[in-house]
Protein backbone atom coordinates (compact mmCIF):
# COMPACT_ATOMS: atom_id res chain seq x y z
CA UNK A 1 0.00 0.00 0.00
CA UNK A 2 1.14 3.70 -1.16
CA UNK A 3 1.49 6.13 1.89
CA UNK A 4 -1.68 8.13 2.33
CA UNK A 5 -1.53 12.05 2.87
CA UNK A 6 -4.87 12.97 4.65
CA UNK A 7 -5.42 16.83 5.21
CA UNK A 8 -8.53 16.77 8.00
CA UNK A 9 -10.94 19.55 7.09
CA UNK A 10 -13.51 19.69 9.61
CA UNK A 11 -13.97 18.10 13.15
CA UNK A 12 -17.79 17.60 14.47
CA UNK A 13 -19.38 16.20 17.84
CA UNK A 14 -22.69 15.03 16.45
CA UNK A 15 -25.43 15.22 19.47
CA UNK A 16 -28.53 13.28 19.71
CA UNK A 17 -31.03 15.38 17.75
CA UNK A 18 -33.45 14.97 20.22
CA UNK A 19 -33.47 15.53 24.08
CA UNK A 20 -32.77 11.43 25.23
CA UNK A 21 -32.67 9.78 28.69
CA UNK A 22 -29.50 11.43 31.59
CA UNK A 23 -27.74 9.38 33.99
CA UNK A 24 -25.94 6.37 34.63
CA UNK A 25 -26.49 3.18 32.75
CA UNK A 26 -24.97 -0.08 34.44
CA UNK A 27 -23.27 -2.47 32.46
CA UNK A 28 -22.98 -6.07 32.22
CA UNK A 29 -19.98 -8.03 33.32
CA UNK A 30 -19.29 -9.22 29.76
CA UNK A 31 -18.97 -5.36 28.65
CA UNK A 32 -16.52 -5.27 31.19
CA UNK A 33 -14.04 -7.51 30.32
CA UNK A 34 -12.35 -9.00 27.18
CA UNK A 35 -11.94 -5.82 24.71
CA UNK A 36 -12.94 -2.55 26.20
CA UNK A 37 -11.35 -0.59 23.71
CA UNK A 38 -12.62 0.99 20.52
CA UNK A 39 -12.98 -1.62 17.37
CA UNK A 40 -12.10 -0.36 13.71
CA UNK A 41 -13.58 -1.28 10.82
CA UNK A 42 -13.85 0.56 6.99
CA UNK A 43 -16.04 0.59 4.26
CA UNK A 44 -14.95 1.96 0.66
CA UNK A 45 -17.21 3.75 -1.86
CA UNK A 46 -17.70 5.13 -5.00
CA UNK A 47 -20.44 7.87 -5.00
CA UNK A 48 -22.41 8.30 -8.29
CA UNK A 49 -21.85 12.15 -9.60
CA UNK A 50 -24.78 13.01 -8.22
CA UNK A 51 -23.43 12.96 -4.84
CA UNK A 52 -20.60 14.78 -5.78
CA UNK A 53 -21.83 17.68 -7.44
CA UNK A 54 -22.03 19.14 -3.48
CA UNK A 55 -18.77 19.17 -1.63
CA UNK A 56 -20.78 18.84 1.75
CA UNK A 57 -23.90 16.59 0.62
CA UNK A 58 -22.08 13.50 2.05
CA UNK A 59 -20.61 14.45 5.20
CA UNK A 60 -23.82 16.92 6.06
CA UNK A 61 -26.34 13.20 5.31
CA UNK A 62 -23.90 11.31 7.51
CA UNK A 63 -24.08 14.28 10.58
CA UNK A 64 -27.99 14.31 10.06
CA UNK A 65 -28.66 11.03 10.05
CA UNK A 66 -26.26 10.41 12.92
CA UNK A 67 -27.43 12.71 15.31
CA UNK A 68 -31.09 10.99 14.58
CA UNK A 69 -29.62 7.43 15.20
CA UNK A 70 -28.34 8.38 18.61
CA UNK A 71 -31.80 9.25 20.17
CA UNK A 72 -33.01 5.58 19.88
CA UNK A 73 -29.20 4.84 20.64
CA UNK A 74 -28.51 7.34 23.19
CA UNK A 75 -26.08 4.81 25.16
CA UNK A 76 -23.24 5.72 22.31
CA UNK A 77 -23.52 8.94 23.00
CA UNK A 78 -22.67 8.78 26.60
CA UNK A 79 -19.49 8.29 28.04
CA UNK A 80 -17.38 5.30 30.17
CA UNK A 81 -16.21 5.95 33.92
CA UNK A 82 -14.49 4.02 36.49
CA UNK A 83 -16.40 3.16 39.21
CA UNK A 84 -13.63 1.33 41.32
CA UNK A 85 -12.48 -2.14 41.02
CA UNK A 86 -11.85 -2.64 37.48
CA UNK A 87 -15.47 -1.69 37.06
CA UNK A 88 -16.96 0.86 34.42
CA UNK A 89 -20.43 2.05 34.57
CA UNK A 90 -21.85 3.95 31.00
CA UNK A 91 -22.75 7.66 31.95
CA UNK A 92 -25.60 8.80 29.40
CA UNK A 93 -25.31 12.49 29.43
CA UNK A 94 -25.69 13.01 25.59
CA UNK A 95 -22.00 14.30 25.32
CA UNK A 96 -21.88 12.89 21.23
CA UNK A 97 -19.97 11.05 19.32
CA UNK A 98 -17.26 12.17 16.74
CA UNK A 99 -17.04 12.81 12.99
CA UNK A 100 -13.83 14.03 11.44
CA UNK A 101 -13.97 14.84 7.73
CA UNK A 102 -10.89 14.53 5.61
CA UNK A 103 -9.60 14.74 2.10
CA UNK A 104 -6.72 12.74 0.16
CA UNK A 105 -4.89 13.36 -3.29
CA UNK A 106 -4.56 9.48 -3.51
CA UNK A 107 -7.17 7.32 -5.62
CA UNK A 108 -8.50 4.59 -4.53
CA UNK A 109 -7.02 2.71 -7.27
CA UNK A 110 -3.57 3.20 -5.43
CA UNK A 111 -3.90 2.62 -2.21
CA UNK A 112 -4.99 -1.59 -2.64
CA UNK A 113 -8.41 -1.01 -0.99
CA UNK A 114 -9.68 -4.20 -1.62
CA UNK A 115 -7.28 -5.90 1.40
CA UNK A 116 -6.26 -5.20 4.59
CA UNK A 117 -3.56 -2.71 5.38
CA UNK A 118 -1.67 -1.23 8.82
CA UNK A 119 -2.26 2.02 6.61
CA UNK A 120 -6.15 2.05 7.22
CA UNK A 121 -5.67 2.73 10.79
CA UNK A 122 -2.90 5.01 10.60
CA UNK A 123 -4.78 7.90 8.25
CA UNK A 124 -8.17 6.42 7.71
CA UNK A 125 -9.27 5.55 10.84
CA UNK A 126 -9.25 7.93 13.55
CA UNK A 127 -6.74 7.00 16.38
CA UNK A 128 -7.06 6.98 20.08
CA UNK A 129 -4.85 7.44 22.80
CA UNK A 130 -5.83 5.34 25.70
CA UNK A 131 -2.66 6.71 27.36
CA UNK A 132 -3.05 10.25 28.22
CA UNK A 133 -6.45 10.53 27.43
CA UNK A 134 -8.99 9.52 30.35
CA UNK A 135 -11.46 7.16 29.95
CA UNK A 136 -14.18 9.41 30.63
CA UNK A 137 -13.62 11.97 27.86
CA UNK A 138 -13.43 9.48 24.96
CA UNK A 139 -16.40 9.19 22.63
CA UNK A 140 -17.76 6.27 22.38
CA UNK A 141 -17.91 6.26 18.56
CA UNK A 142 -15.63 7.78 15.92
CA UNK A 143 -16.31 8.33 12.04
CA UNK A 144 -14.11 9.47 9.68
CA UNK A 145 -15.25 10.82 5.82
CA UNK A 146 -12.34 10.44 3.88
CA UNK A 147 -12.24 12.13 0.13
CA UNK A 148 -10.88 10.79 -2.11
CA UNK A 149 -8.99 12.46 -5.48
CA UNK A 150 -10.83 10.10 -7.87
CA UNK A 151 -14.38 11.02 -5.96
CA UNK A 152 -14.46 8.13 -4.14
CA UNK A 153 -14.48 8.15 -0.61
CA UNK A 154 -13.91 5.96 2.78
CA UNK A 155 -15.56 5.70 5.93
CA UNK A 156 -13.40 4.75 8.64
CA UNK A 157 -14.94 3.62 11.90
CA UNK A 158 -14.36 2.70 15.58
CA UNK A 159 -16.77 2.28 18.74
CA UNK A 160 -16.47 1.17 21.92
CA UNK A 161 -16.40 -2.85 22.54
CA UNK A 162 -17.02 -1.78 26.16
CA UNK A 163 -20.53 -0.51 24.87
CA UNK A 164 -21.37 -2.93 22.03
CA UNK A 165 -20.00 -6.24 20.20
CA UNK A 166 -20.46 -6.99 16.64
CA UNK A 167 -23.94 -7.68 16.44
CA UNK A 168 -25.08 -4.41 18.20
CA UNK A 169 -22.31 -2.28 16.47
CA UNK A 170 -23.59 -3.65 13.09
CA UNK A 171 -27.29 -3.06 13.76
CA UNK A 172 -26.46 0.43 14.94
CA UNK A 173 -24.62 0.64 11.49
CA UNK A 174 -27.72 -0.66 9.45
CA UNK A 175 -30.07 1.75 11.16
CA UNK A 176 -27.92 4.44 10.78
CA UNK A 177 -27.54 4.22 7.33
CA UNK A 178 -31.48 3.68 7.21
CA UNK A 179 -32.00 6.82 8.19
CA UNK A 180 -29.35 8.65 6.00
CA UNK A 181 -31.64 6.91 3.00
CA UNK A 182 -34.54 8.89 4.30
CA UNK A 183 -36.12 5.57 5.24
CA UNK A 184 -37.63 5.02 8.90
CA UNK A 185 -35.93 2.96 11.83
CA UNK A 186 -35.89 -0.80 11.01
CA UNK A 187 -35.90 -1.68 14.37
CA UNK A 188 -35.26 -0.10 17.87
CA UNK A 189 -32.22 -1.10 20.02
CA UNK A 190 -33.08 -3.52 23.23
CA UNK A 191 -31.37 -1.34 25.94
CA UNK A 192 -32.24 -2.90 29.04
CA UNK A 193 -29.02 -4.94 30.42
CA UNK A 194 -30.39 -5.57 33.80
CA UNK A 195 -33.49 -8.63 32.31
CA UNK A 196 -31.10 -11.48 32.26
CA UNK A 197 -27.30 -10.44 32.77
CA UNK A 198 -28.46 -8.27 36.05
CA UNK A 199 -26.12 -5.69 35.40
CA UNK A 200 -25.33 -3.49 38.53
CA UNK A 201 -26.88 -5.89 40.79
CA UNK A 202 -24.72 -7.50 43.35
CA UNK A 203 -23.95 -11.41 43.41
CA UNK A 204 -26.50 -13.84 44.04
CA UNK A 205 -25.95 -15.40 47.91
CA UNK A 206 -26.08 -18.51 46.61
CA UNK A 207 -24.48 -18.94 42.60
CA UNK A 208 -24.53 -21.85 40.48
CA UNK A 209 -21.08 -22.45 40.37
CA UNK A 210 -19.79 -24.02 37.24
CA UNK A 211 -15.38 -24.31 35.73
CA UNK A 212 -14.66 -21.20 33.79
CA UNK A 213 -11.46 -22.15 32.24
CA UNK A 214 -11.70 -18.54 30.01
CA UNK A 215 -11.54 -16.91 33.04
CA UNK A 216 -9.82 -19.31 36.19
CA UNK A 217 -7.14 -20.87 33.19
CA UNK A 218 -3.97 -19.24 31.59
CA UNK A 219 -4.00 -20.32 28.19
CA UNK A 220 -1.02 -22.94 27.58
CA UNK A 221 2.54 -21.32 26.50
CA UNK A 222 5.16 -22.80 24.14
CA UNK A 223 6.56 -25.91 25.69
CA UNK A 224 9.96 -24.62 27.65
CA UNK A 225 8.80 -21.45 27.98
CA UNK A 226 7.53 -19.84 31.81
CA UNK A 227 6.23 -16.71 29.66
CA UNK A 228 4.92 -15.35 26.22
CA UNK A 229 7.03 -12.06 26.26
CA UNK A 230 9.72 -13.15 23.43
CA UNK A 231 6.32 -14.86 21.28
CA UNK A 232 4.70 -11.35 21.36
CA UNK A 233 7.59 -9.79 20.12
CA UNK A 234 8.03 -11.41 17.08
CA UNK A 235 7.15 -10.06 13.76
CA UNK A 236 3.59 -11.00 11.79
CA UNK A 237 2.18 -10.46 8.69
CA UNK A 238 -1.34 -10.69 7.36
CA UNK A 239 -2.79 -12.86 5.22
CA UNK A 240 -6.13 -12.95 3.10
CA UNK A 241 -6.91 -16.46 2.11
CA UNK A 242 -9.89 -17.38 0.09
CA UNK A 243 -11.66 -20.51 0.14
CA UNK A 244 -13.67 -21.40 -2.81
CA UNK A 245 -17.26 -22.92 -2.32
CA UNK A 246 -15.95 -26.40 -3.25
CA UNK A 247 -13.20 -26.22 -1.39
CA UNK A 248 -15.76 -25.54 1.72
CA UNK A 249 -17.75 -28.42 0.79
CA UNK A 250 -14.58 -30.57 1.02
CA UNK A 251 -13.59 -29.52 4.27
CA UNK A 252 -17.34 -30.17 5.05
CA UNK A 253 -17.22 -33.71 4.10
CA UNK A 254 -13.73 -34.02 5.48
CA UNK A 255 -14.92 -33.02 8.94
CA UNK A 256 -17.69 -35.20 9.13
CA UNK A 257 -16.80 -38.25 7.50
CA UNK A 258 -16.04 -39.81 9.95
CA UNK A 259 -18.57 -39.35 12.02
CA UNK A 260 -21.19 -42.40 13.07
CA UNK A 261 -24.96 -41.64 11.84
CA UNK A 262 -27.21 -40.95 14.34
CA UNK A 263 -24.31 -40.26 17.07
CA UNK A 264 -25.34 -38.28 20.55
CA UNK A 265 -23.28 -35.50 19.78
CA UNK A 266 -25.52 -32.30 19.70
CA UNK A 267 -27.71 -34.88 18.49
CA UNK A 268 -25.64 -35.72 15.85
CA UNK A 269 -25.70 -32.64 13.63
CA UNK A 270 -23.16 -31.96 10.83
CA UNK A 271 -20.35 -30.12 12.12
CA UNK A 272 -21.35 -26.43 10.46
CA UNK A 273 -18.76 -24.72 8.23
CA UNK A 274 -17.37 -22.74 11.24
CA UNK A 275 -16.76 -25.63 13.00
CA UNK A 276 -14.63 -27.63 10.28
CA UNK A 277 -12.51 -24.40 8.67
CA UNK A 278 -11.70 -23.41 12.23
CA UNK A 279 -10.80 -26.43 12.95
CA UNK A 280 -8.68 -27.01 9.58
CA UNK A 281 -7.36 -23.21 10.71
CA UNK A 282 -6.06 -24.72 14.45
CA UNK A 283 -4.45 -27.94 12.38
CA UNK A 284 -2.54 -26.23 9.96
CA UNK A 285 -1.31 -23.92 12.38
CA UNK A 286 0.02 -26.16 14.78
CA UNK A 287 1.88 -27.59 11.64
CA UNK A 288 3.16 -24.04 10.12
CA UNK A 289 4.44 -23.89 13.53
CA UNK A 290 5.94 -27.21 13.99
CA UNK A 291 4.61 -27.84 17.59
CA UNK A 292 6.19 -31.20 19.31
CA UNK A 293 2.95 -33.88 19.79
CA UNK A 294 2.78 -32.63 23.51
CA UNK A 295 2.29 -29.14 23.22
CA UNK A 296 -1.12 -27.70 24.24
CA UNK A 297 -2.50 -25.74 22.72
CA UNK A 298 -5.78 -23.57 22.73
CA UNK A 299 -8.27 -22.02 19.91
CA UNK A 300 -10.48 -19.08 21.54
CA UNK A 301 -14.10 -19.41 20.30
CA UNK A 302 -16.42 -16.18 20.53
CA UNK A 303 -20.12 -17.44 21.07
CA UNK A 304 -22.95 -14.93 21.26
CA UNK A 305 -25.29 -15.91 23.92
CA UNK A 306 -28.46 -14.01 22.57
CA UNK A 307 -30.14 -17.48 21.19
CA UNK A 308 -28.43 -19.60 24.06
CA UNK A 309 -30.44 -17.86 26.99
CA UNK A 310 -33.44 -19.00 28.21
CA UNK A 311 -36.04 -17.13 26.88
CA UNK A 312 -33.58 -15.88 24.00
CA UNK A 313 -32.43 -12.77 24.11
CA UNK A 314 -33.61 -10.68 21.47
CA UNK A 315 -31.53 -10.08 18.30
CA UNK A 316 -32.00 -6.24 19.16
CA UNK A 317 -30.14 -6.92 22.60
CA UNK A 318 -27.52 -3.64 22.63
CA UNK A 319 -24.59 -4.77 24.28
CA UNK A 320 -22.29 -7.40 25.06
CA UNK A 321 -23.75 -10.92 24.73
CA UNK A 322 -20.69 -12.91 23.77
CA UNK A 323 -18.30 -15.05 25.56
CA UNK A 324 -14.60 -16.12 24.40
CA UNK A 325 -14.58 -19.79 25.28
CA UNK A 326 -11.36 -21.74 24.31
CA UNK A 327 -11.41 -24.95 22.68
CA UNK A 328 -8.44 -27.07 23.88
CA UNK A 329 -6.02 -30.01 22.82
CA UNK A 330 -2.50 -31.35 22.42
CA UNK A 331 -0.91 -30.59 18.71
CA UNK A 332 -0.47 -34.19 18.03
CA UNK A 333 -3.88 -35.23 18.64
CA UNK A 334 -5.11 -32.37 16.09
CA UNK A 335 -2.24 -33.22 13.38
CA UNK A 336 -2.42 -36.79 13.80
CA UNK A 337 -6.31 -37.43 13.56
CA UNK A 338 -8.71 -36.59 10.79
CA UNK A 339 -10.32 -33.25 10.95
CA UNK A 340 -13.20 -34.40 12.63
CA UNK A 341 -11.49 -34.16 16.03
CA UNK A 342 -10.57 -30.40 16.00
CA UNK A 343 -13.93 -30.10 14.63
CA UNK A 344 -15.41 -32.10 18.00
CA UNK A 345 -13.09 -30.19 20.20
CA UNK A 346 -14.75 -27.14 18.96
CA UNK A 347 -18.10 -28.22 18.82
CA UNK A 348 -17.72 -29.11 22.64
CA UNK A 349 -16.59 -26.09 23.53
CA UNK A 350 -19.63 -23.61 21.44
CA UNK A 351 -21.78 -26.83 23.16
CA UNK A 352 -20.64 -25.23 26.79
CA UNK A 353 -22.36 -21.99 26.62
CA UNK A 354 -25.52 -22.67 27.84
CA UNK A 355 -28.29 -20.05 30.00
CA UNK A 356 -26.82 -21.95 32.96
CA UNK A 357 -23.46 -21.65 31.88
CA UNK A 358 -23.60 -17.89 31.33
CA UNK A 359 -25.35 -17.08 34.37
CA UNK A 360 -22.62 -18.67 36.60
CA UNK A 361 -20.03 -16.63 34.27
CA UNK A 362 -21.94 -13.74 35.65
CA UNK A 363 -22.10 -14.59 38.87
CA UNK A 364 -18.19 -15.93 38.68
CA UNK A 365 -17.82 -12.41 37.29
CA UNK A 366 -19.19 -10.85 39.78
CA UNK A 367 -17.80 -11.93 43.08
CA UNK A 368 -14.36 -11.18 41.41
CA UNK A 369 -12.79 -8.42 43.88
CA UNK A 370 -11.22 -6.38 40.57
CA UNK A 371 -11.80 -7.11 37.05
CA UNK A 372 -9.00 -5.67 35.63
CA UNK A 373 -7.08 -8.53 35.14
CA UNK A 374 -9.92 -10.13 32.75
CA UNK A 375 -9.53 -6.48 30.93
CA UNK A 376 -7.39 -5.73 27.43
CA UNK A 377 -6.92 -2.07 27.25
CA UNK A 378 -2.81 -1.79 26.00
CA UNK A 379 -1.91 -5.44 23.64
CA UNK A 380 0.82 -6.46 25.81
CA UNK A 381 -1.59 -6.90 28.49
CA UNK A 382 -4.70 -9.03 26.81
CA UNK A 383 -4.01 -12.73 27.01
CA UNK A 384 -1.94 -13.78 24.12
CA UNK A 385 -3.76 -16.57 21.54
CA UNK A 386 -0.60 -16.29 19.29
CA UNK A 387 1.96 -19.16 19.19
CA UNK A 388 0.84 -21.80 20.25
CA UNK A 389 -2.76 -20.67 20.35
CA UNK A 390 -5.44 -18.75 17.85
CA UNK A 391 -8.66 -17.11 18.07
CA UNK A 392 -10.92 -18.28 14.97
CA UNK A 393 -13.81 -15.30 15.24
CA UNK A 394 -16.85 -15.80 13.12
CA UNK A 395 -18.13 -13.22 11.02
CA UNK A 396 -20.21 -15.43 9.07
CA UNK A 397 -23.17 -14.87 10.86
CA UNK A 398 -23.22 -11.04 10.87
CA UNK A 399 -24.87 -8.50 7.91
CA UNK A 400 -21.10 -6.87 7.48
CA UNK A 401 -21.84 -6.25 3.50
CA UNK A 402 -24.60 -3.44 1.84
CA UNK A 403 -24.06 -1.02 4.22
CA UNK A 404 -25.77 1.76 1.91
CA UNK A 405 -26.01 5.80 3.60
CA UNK A 406 -27.49 6.24 0.28
CA UNK A 407 -24.54 6.52 -2.56
CA UNK A 408 -25.25 2.71 -3.11
CA UNK A 409 -23.33 -0.24 -1.58
CA UNK A 410 -20.06 -0.60 -0.52
CA UNK A 411 -17.28 -1.51 -2.87
CA UNK A 412 -15.20 -3.58 0.11
CA UNK A 413 -14.97 -3.31 3.68
CA UNK A 414 -13.16 -5.04 6.55
CA UNK A 415 -11.62 -5.12 9.86
CA UNK A 416 -8.81 -2.57 10.76
CA UNK A 417 -5.50 -3.78 11.28
CA UNK A 418 -5.58 -7.16 13.04
CA UNK A 419 -1.25 -7.27 13.82
CA UNK A 420 -1.84 -10.05 16.67
CA UNK A 421 -0.27 -13.64 16.12
CA UNK A 422 -3.34 -16.10 16.02
CA UNK A 423 -6.12 -13.36 15.33
CA UNK A 424 -8.22 -14.47 12.46
CA UNK A 425 -12.06 -13.63 11.35
CA UNK A 426 -13.95 -16.22 8.69
CA UNK A 427 -16.07 -14.46 6.57
CA UNK A 428 -18.40 -14.50 3.85
CA UNK A 429 -16.88 -13.37 0.18
CA UNK A 430 -19.10 -10.45 -0.97
CA UNK A 431 -19.46 -12.07 -3.91
CA UNK A 432 -21.91 -14.18 -2.94
CA UNK A 433 -20.60 -17.34 -4.17
CA UNK A 434 -20.42 -19.45 -1.33
CA UNK A 435 -17.24 -18.97 -1.04
CA UNK A 436 -15.28 -17.79 2.39
CA UNK A 437 -12.42 -15.87 3.61
CA UNK A 438 -10.22 -16.23 6.61
CA UNK A 439 -8.15 -13.07 7.02
CA UNK A 440 -5.28 -14.40 9.17
CA UNK A 441 -2.22 -12.97 11.11
CA UNK A 442 0.93 -15.14 12.01
CA UNK A 443 4.51 -14.48 12.67
CA UNK A 444 5.97 -14.28 9.51
CA UNK A 445 8.28 -16.56 10.40
CA UNK A 446 5.25 -19.21 9.72
CA UNK A 447 2.50 -17.93 7.11
CA UNK A 448 4.02 -19.59 4.17
CA UNK A 449 3.93 -23.17 5.49
CA UNK A 450 0.46 -22.03 7.02
CA UNK A 451 -0.40 -20.93 3.57
CA UNK A 452 0.79 -24.47 1.75
CA UNK A 453 -0.77 -26.88 4.51
CA UNK A 454 -4.18 -24.35 4.47
CA UNK A 455 -4.48 -25.45 0.37
CA UNK A 456 -2.95 -27.99 -0.02
CA UNK A 457 -4.15 -30.32 3.19
CA UNK A 458 -7.78 -29.98 0.99
CA UNK A 459 -8.46 -33.01 -0.65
Amino acid sequence: MVLINVSFKDCHTVKPAEPTRNGPLPLSELDQIGTITHVPTIYFYRPPLCWLSSPDSISNTLRDSLSKALVPFYPLAGRLRWIGCGRLELDCNAKGVSLYVAESEAKLDDIGYSSPSPGYDQYLIPSIDYGSVPIHDLPLLLVQLTKFKCGGISLGLRISHAVVDGTSALHFFSEWARLARGEPLGAEPFLDRKVVFRAGDPPIAAPICLDHPEYSHPVPLLLGQSDDVEERKKKTTLAMLKLSKTQVEKLKNMGNQDRVIGSTDAAGRAYTRYETVAGHIWRCACKARRHKDEQPTALSICVDSRSRMHPPLPREYFGNAALDIPATSHAGELMSKPLGYASSRIRAAIERVTDTYVKSALEFLKNEPDLTRFQDIRAEEAPFYGNPNLGVVNWMTLPIYGLDFGWGKEIYMGPGTHDLDGDSLVLHSPDGDGSLIVMLCLQRAHMDAFTKHFYEDII
